[in-house]
């Protein structure tokens, strides 16, 4: 089992940056790859990025390319998203999710989740 537990969600105004964690306890999660999806009420939950444990590779959402980076801190267990030059459309819940097999662009590719944090953009 793994247990994901994020952190660092809340409220800014458009323009502003935020930093969402990701803290993984419990099986080796060097095994896995992290990913960071967002849903808003009636979507369905979407790819925000990934970041592969063994590799430091990366992947972005078009939506965010340039304006978030996902990072991991090995030592800590952590996984980061920070997020820069926010907008309205930004806004959902987000949630950390760890996979090991099947599509890292998919839901179905991630076999355990966290509780997802609220961030939320004004304009």
């Amino acid at each position: 089992q793994v247990q994901l537990v994020e952190s660092g969600g809340g409220s800014v105004q458009a323009g502003g940056s935020l930093r969402l964690s990701c803290a993984a306890s419990g099986r080796t999660i060097g095994a896995y790859w992290m990913g960071w999806f967002r849903q808003v009420p009636g979507k369905e939950r979407e790819i925000v990025a990934v970041i592969s444990w063994a590799g430091s590779s990366t992947y972005y959402a078009d939506s965010v390319k340039g304006r978030f980076t996902i990072s991991g801190d090995n030592s800590k267990n952590t996984v980061y998203l920070q997020m820069n030059s926010l907008k309205p459309e930004d806004t959902a819940v987000y949630y950390c999710a760890a996979g090991r097999s099947g599509s890292v662009y998919s839901t179905s590719g991630y076999e355990y989740w966290g509780q997802g944090t609220q961030v939320t953009v004004s304009s």
